[in-house]
């Protein structure tokens, strides 16, 4: 997850038709139970991309969808557990070909439209950057990921971009190695983003380019006569989110404190939606308030881990 800011509505989430000038670009998808969408998204990727690497989280004890790509180009990783976003981009990313340029990273449900990895990829010639991402919006609503997006230019640097839709030049990973995996699922992103910006990378993002995105159970509330948009979750997200975020704002807020800010404000607003509306808070706010007190202390409790899974408690610094 992550804090990207609002853009235009954008278009159908169905694959492209035409083939486009293939890139030296990989793409890394993870995947977990994933369902018939995924042999379109590797579709659409495979128009721009030289290959897909799918990190399939499902147990080895389910089927998955994984199992019917075929094609020379598609890679398929599956560990059989479920290891969590941060170890699938991590078993993507070291299955990466030699001449491998730049990784695409996608998830499961995230169609590319057919001008977003060239439009993306333009910005890498500027060399001072070495993360771009396009504007995330809902899939189902084309409403748009954050607030406040007219106080940014269409392309801004930015703390970080959300995973999916997200280019990575492949030099970054000499700076920093690893996606983090003691974060489990959520703030992976942004993590890795922070990191780079502190290692110089410019992170920037093209408000121009839309990438479609489902973000959960979107629902509009009714309060004082204004409508909130609320994404519910279940207890164990909101664990992770609590403690990956105030960990970030703990180690990066003085170094970057803008971030610190903006993302107090963010885990707040978090907070108070769940405390008001939702149905199950008896749960899902003491799951929360958990989560920020392990994250003060940057301890773990696994049993906000969902069913099946297994952490491997690594922090790959």
């Amino acid at each position: 997850m992550t804090m990207a800011d609002p853009g235009p509505a954008g278009p159908p989430a169905t694959a492209p038709a035409a083939a486009t000038t293939i890139l030296p670009i990989a793409a890394v998808l993870t995947a977990y139970h994933p369902d018939e969408r995924l042999a379109a998204v590797v579709e659409a990727a495979l128009l721009t991309c030289a290959a897909v690497i799918v990190a399939d989280n499902t147990p080895a004890d389910a089927s998955s969808m994984a199992e019917k790509l075929d094609d020379p180009r598609v890679t398929v990783l599956r560990s059989g557990r479920n290891l969590g976003v941060a170890a699938a981009l991590n078993l993507g990313v070291a299955a990466l070909p030699d001449d491998t340029a730049a990784v695409l990273f996608l998830d499961q449900d995230s169609i590319l439209p057919p001008e977003l990895v060239h439009g993306l990829i333009t910005h890498l010639d500027d060399p001072s950057i070495g993360v771009v991402g396009p504007a995330a919006v809902e899939a189902g609503s084309g409403s748009a990921y954050e607030s406040l997006a007219g106080l940014h230019k269409e392309v801004s640097n930015r703390y970080a971009v959300i995973t999916s839709g997200m280019i990575v030049r492949r030099s970054c990973f000499d700076l920093v190695p690893a996606f983090r995996e003691d974060f489990f699922v959520d703030y992976v992103d942004v993590d890795f983003c922070l990191r780079l910006r502190r290692a110089g990378v410019r992170v920037v993002r093209d408000k121009s380019l839309v990438l479609p995105h489902s973000i959960g159970d979107g629902r509009e509330h009714k309060v004082l006569g204004l409508t909130v948009r609320v994404t519910h979750y279940p207890a164990w997200r909101h664990y992770w989110t609590a403690r990956n975020g105030m960990i970030l704002i703990r180690e990066q807020g003085l170094r970057q404190p803008g971030f610190g800010l903006t993302n107090a404000l963010f885990m707040g607003r978090w907070l108070v939606n769940t405390a008001l509306f939702e149905p199950k808070r008896r749960t899902h706010v003491p799951a929360f308030v958990r989560g920020l007190l392990n994250g003060l202390t940057n301890r773990a409790n696994l049993e906000y881990l969902p069913g099946g899974a297994e952490y491997r408690a690594k922090t790959n610094l």
